[in-house]
């Protein structure tokens, strides 16, 4: 009976009919009863004489982890062979050396050689202690283990599969987990033409079709596959244009090329898919991984199970349109001729998407409205994230403005010379910028961020692939749809993509072959989560936007309360927004102080009284928990300073190299805090809420980046181009400027081509 989980902890219920295999990878996480094929490469090591004993081990845990959360776990293991040659081996070593200690000393025990081993005999002697290693390991967790073992003959006598079915029925009832492997003491050759004629028909002749056969006659919902190749590819993996297949759709055999099978065991790359289509076919879904990489080999079970990207996923159903792998080349290749066409036409594109914002206006706002209805009625977002979701005329006036100032000022962007160097006679070198590639914007709860990346990834040539949140996916829509429409005025309709398929963003931050930087737009645990993420891809971005604002001794009055303000209420929830406010001790108990208080809670602000702050007072308000807060609303910590050094101090230990703030009318304290605040971006008498590409005449931004390399603060055209280098000689050669060479280097500065003046 398939039911929900009694354990507390699983929030998924594990039900479904059986007779039809899962669709997507998000839905093998309500898989119940699994069905785990251990291939010989996995359980032996790799001399094949004997287990590999930590491998083993992990996967016990992982088929233990998931036994415990409610579901029926099943193991289809090889490593009777190796596990029985490893045993004989040390028996007539053994034998051997006492028989040769006796005839002939200790010398000749080297020579020794070790006769060809049967693999019946070596099944026999290693299937006892296959079975006694599980059940040890099990039991560390509490479960126990059957053995069963089974041959071709048990699935064709009808009694026999009916008694088959049942033991492992009454197994799984009482929460056992069977050990099932073919009986290759006593298993006869397979018969021959005898497989995959039919629905109820596959030769059981190896353990992947053993596993297959017992998926389908067991209703299983999961057979996952593990071998010693990341899944299956479109051509024998390790040939230079090998790729992995995300997932495999029936039919699709013609397009790969197998190579040779295992290193050990019975199958290759071929048995295994038509293993995993037979059982397909029987409703069964299938997962092809790779159990022995020593990075993925403790959590690829579990992993599967989660819906990840892990191996090659079977699938009968193919989605509408391309996969993501097929729309970062898509968005390579536009973003190739993107960069090939002139600055002027790059510009008509923006200018063009900047009028469809004004012109459909109320096409994008009738679907903003679908999206923020959903999410009221849901009420998954918080207030804050409502404000953000939320777009409205005047929104769409200013970016339409910011992106026309896009337009103006990426006329040489792309292409533009930063160095000449005659390094020879007739030997010029050149630095120019080019874009960085591919780029992938994740973004909450922000149809407004579409527009503006979209416009500046063409203004600087790259290719982009936008994944936005749920929440704005009826506004992301329109927007995508636009952006391609103004793309199509010169043919490049592919640069930009939306990604439309359920990979989740862990998923697209493994594809480092294909995307060349990483751009997070949301919360700061999404950023968070994004760069431990990224495999081998750069992430830029901030994580938190921890601003501060120091009102030194000599700051005007007139100032003070404006400039708070302005920093903490105009938009609470930006990055840039003020979060803690630095006063110093001085102004405790004067009037400024009075009114910066009045100010706020006039503005309904709730203060966070800071240590030192609270040790002044007699009655406080709730002291912080943690110094380093962004509160993304109405809330702000405040704490004291003895001086502009300690409030230094406190922002290089607190902050997060965001935005800070002073204000003073002492100018030698001012350019103090300004030269010595280690922060992306480091202010005097204006407000943190300036920390932003549109307000620095950057047209818009695609975020800001407190990292320290490439890109810092706001992120516009300029911090989306890399460069390359162009040499242009006439048959130099470097032995001529050897020592006795004809050439010396030069290495003479030459004056940069001039700029385009509109």
């Amino acid at each position: 009976i398939r039911c929900w989980s009694n354990i507390p902890f699983i929030t998924v219920p594990l039900s479904r009919a059986h007779g039809k295999s899962f669709a997507h990878r998000s839905e093998l996480k309500h898989a119940k009863r699994i069905v785990v094929k251990l291939g010989s490469a996995v359980v032996t090591r790799g001399d094949e004489c004997g287990l590999a004993l930590g491998r083993l081990a992990s996967i016990v845990e992982q088929v233990s982890m998931l036994q415990n959360q409610g579901r029926e776990m099943m193991i289809v293991t090889s490593g009777a062979v190796a596990f029985g040659k490893q045993r004989l081996r040390h028996e007539i070593l053994l034998s051997q050396s006492v028989r040769q200690a006796l005839h002939s000393g200790q010398s000749q025990l080297k020579d020794m050689a070790i006769p060809v081993l049967e693999a019946r005999a070596c099944a026999a002697a290693g299937q006892s202690g296959l079975m006694a290693l599980y059940e040890a390991m099990f039991t560390q967790y509490s479960i126990c283990a059957a053995q069963i073992l089974v041959t071709n003959l048990d699935f064709h006598d009808e009694q026999k599969r009916r008694n088959l079915n049942g033991t492992l029925h009454e197994l799984l009832r009482m929460n056992i987990v069977p050990i099932i492997n073919t009986n290759d003491a006593v298993v006869p050759p397979p018969e021959p033409n005898s497989d995959l004629q039919g629905v109820n028909v596959i030769s059981v002749k190896d353990n992947d079709s053993l596993a297959a056969r017992l998926a389908v006659e067991m209703k299983t919902d999961l057979l996952i596959v593990l071998s010693d190749v990341e899944g299956l590819f479109d051509s024998p993996p390790g040939s230079d244009d090998a790729k992995l297949i995300d997932i495999f759709y029936p039919g699709d055999q013609q397009s790969v090329t197998f190579g040779t099978k295992s290193r050990v065991g019975m199958g290759g790359m071929e048995a295994k898919v038509k293993a995993a289509l037979w059982a397909l076919q029987g409703g069964t879904s299938v997962v092809i991984a790779n159990g022995t990489h020593p990075k993925i080999s403790g959590h690829v079970i579990t992993d599967i199970v989660e819906g990840k990207k892990v191996g090659t996923f079977f699938s009968e159903v193919k989605p509408a349109g391309p996969t993501v792998e097929q729309q970062a080349e898509m968005a390579r290749a536009g973003g190739r001729t993107l960069a090939a066409l002139q600055p002027e036409q790059r510009a008509e594109i923006i200018y063009r998407l900047a009028d469809l914002l004004t012109d459909q206006r109320e096409e994008i706002l009738l679907a903003n409205k679908k999206d923020l209805e959903e999410a009221e009625n849901k009420g998954r977002l918080a207030l804050p994230l409502l404000k953000r979701l939320s777009l409205s005329t005047s929104k769409l006036n200013s970016l339409a403005i910011g992106l026309r100032q896009i337009a103006a000022s990426s006329q040489d962007s792309v292409g533009r010379v930063i160095r000449r160097t005659r390094i020879a006679k007739d030997l010029d070198l050149e630095q120019v910028t080019v874009p960085i590639g591919v780029l992938l914007v994740i973004f909450e709860s922000r149809p407004d961020c579409l527009p503006q990346v979209s416009a500046l990834a063409i203004a600087s040539g790259n290719g982009l692939l936008l994944k936005g949140g749920k929440e704005a996916a009826h506004s992301n829509q329109i927007l995508h749809r636009l952006t391609q429409e103004a793309l199509c005025i010169h043919g490049v309709r592919d640069a930009v993509q939306l990604v439309n398929t359920r990979e989740e963003v862990e998923d697209l931050c493994r594809l480092d072959k294909l995307i060349d930087l990483i751009i997070p737009r949301g919360s700061s645990q999404l950023v968070r989560n994004i760069q431990k993420a990224a495999k081998g891809i750069p992430v830029m971005g901030h994580s938190e936007g921890i601003c501060h604002v120091y009102v030194d001794t000599d700051a005007s009055v007139e100032k003070v309360t404006r400039i708070i303000r302005d920093s903490k209420c105009e938009y609470p929830a930006a990055c840039n927004a003020l979060e803690t406010l630095l006063i110093h001790r001085d102004l405790l108990r004067t009037p400024l102080f009075d009114q910066i208080i009045d100010m706020l809670r006039v503005e309904q602000v709730k203060i966070h009284a800071g240590p030192k702050f609270a040790s002044y007072l007699t009655f406080s308000p709730s002291e912080v928990k943690s110094l380093r807060t962004e509160y993304g609303d109405l809330e702000c910590c405040i704490e004291v300073v003895d001086s502009v050094q300690e409030a230094i101090e406190h922002i290089h230990k607190y902050g997060s190299s965001h935005t800070d703030v002073i204000i003073t009318e002492n100018e030698k304290t001012a350019e103090f805090f300004l030269q010595h605040v280690d922060s992306a971006c480091v202010f005097w008498n204006a407000s943190t809420r300036f920390s932003d590409g549109y307000r620095f005449g950057l047209g818009a931004e695609v975020g800001i980046s407190t990292s320290r390399i490439h890109a810092r603060g706001p992120v516009g055209i300029e911090g989306l181009l890399t460069t390359k280098w162009l040499l242009r000689g006439d048959n130099h050669v470097v032995s001529d400027f050897s020592e006795h060479g004809s050439m010396k280097y030069l290495h003479e500065s030459l004056p940069l081509p001039q700029r385009n003046a509109s």
